[in-house]
């Protein structure tokens, strides 16, 4: 059956997910040590970021919510400092604006505009990206987050919420994405066809995608013979 539905992950599948996350981390830190006297003493970037991790081990059952790890991380360093906690909920904010400022992968918006004329699009993620605040949100007809469904990424629900809100089945899907745990073999148990972007990693040995291909690229010339 040919597929109906395509679903995208987001990071580094679509666009490179390091400097955009350095680049809103740097624009929040900054501003933080504005507004928190002696954050820069205390801490760095680095620092800041083992202070989620902690936080997340500590909260697993916050896995699928990032803005709420970060959120309460802002939190505890207002508390640290003694400052107005209201400034938790304004970096939390001003993180997310920067985080969906995304640079595209370069054939990422001529190969999207060319599939959106025939197929669905769907983007579905765990991160706290969304892609309607993003350069190519125009291009989707759905976005799927964790944070919404309740459940990351490899849970069926995140799968199963995507072709229910685009109103086609599992086998009618074709899931693209670039980390074959979270995104392939998940999709895979469901009945879904598969497509492994590696960017510029070596193929995984094994790799049971549909389709393995260095970019989005080639994703028109199969889905044509499909």
């Amino acid at each position: 059956m040919p597929p109906r539905l395509l679903l995208f992950d987001l990071d580094d599948t679509l666009w490179p997910c390091k400097p955009t996350i350095a680049r809103a981390e740097r624009i929040l830190y900054d501003w933080l040590c504005e507004r928190l006297p002696g954050l820069r003493e205390r801490h760095d970037i680095d620092s800041l970021r083992e202070q989620r991790k902690r936080l997340m081990q500590a909260h697993p059952e916050w896995v699928h919510d990032l803005t709420r790890v970060r959120r309460e991380s802002l939190l505890a360093l207002c508390r640290e400092h003694r400052a107005d906690p209201r400034i938790a909920e304004h970096g939390s904010a001003l993180f997310c604006r920067e985080r969906n400022q995304v640079t595209p992968y370069p054939e990422v918006i001529p190969v999207l505009r060319a599939l959106r004329k025939e197929f669905t699009l769907a983007s579905l993620t765990n991160g706290n990206a969304d892609v309607r605040q993003t350069p190519l949100g125009e291009l989707f007809d759905h976005a799927i987050r964790s944070i919404e469904v309740g459940h990351a990424k490899p849970h069926p629900a995140m799968f199963l919420a995507a072709c229910e809100r685009a109103g086609a089945a599992p086998e009618e899907t074709l899931m693209i994405g670039d980390d074959p745990e979270r995104d392939i073999e998940p999709a895979r148990a469901l009945g879904m066809k598969t497509m492994l972007i590696l960017r510029d990693r070596p193929l995984p040995d094994d790799s049971r995608a549909d389709l393995v291909a260095p970019d989005l690229r080639p994703l028109t010339t199969w889905l044509a013979r499909a």
